[in-house]
């Protein structure tokens, strides 16, 4: 597998992990030690990954609501050996969001390091 389709491996499982609202996925996909930041209101949100899987874990998934995917990958950029950004969008509507993950090999695995993004209401 080359790096490549490994990073995209990883993409992939986060954004089946959000939307079957699947926390054990987002984790394997995530570093523990990763955060979620976002401009929100005017004011910057960090959320640790832990605080976040909880959050996944106590609400409804877009698949048990019957949600249809809105998961586009936007670009991949291999940057060096051990570091990647990966641009996409997905959603639980009627918040639409883009994603820029930057991904790390560590120890061996390509895991996301952090996650910046952005939110759009729509509807």
């Amino acid at each position: 597998m080359t790096d490549r389709e490994a990073i995209e491996a990883v993409v992939r499982t986060y954004l089946d992990g959000l939307y079957e609202g699947d926390a054990d996925k987002l984790a394997h996909a995530f570093h523990p030690t990763s955060a979620l930041t976002q401009w929100w209101e005017g004011e910057l949100k960090i959320t640790p990954r832990d605080a976040w899987l909880e959050a996944v874990r106590n609400r409804p998934s877009p698949k048990s609501q019957g949600l249809a995917r809105h998961d586009e990958i936007l670009s991949i950029d291999v940057v060096g050996p051990d570091m990647a950004l990966v641009k996409l969008r997905c959603a639980i509507p009627p918040r639409f969001f883009t994603d820029l993950l930057s991904l790390l090999r560590i120890d061996g695995r390509w895991q996301v390091a952090q996650k910046v993004f952005m939110t759009e209401l729509r509807g």
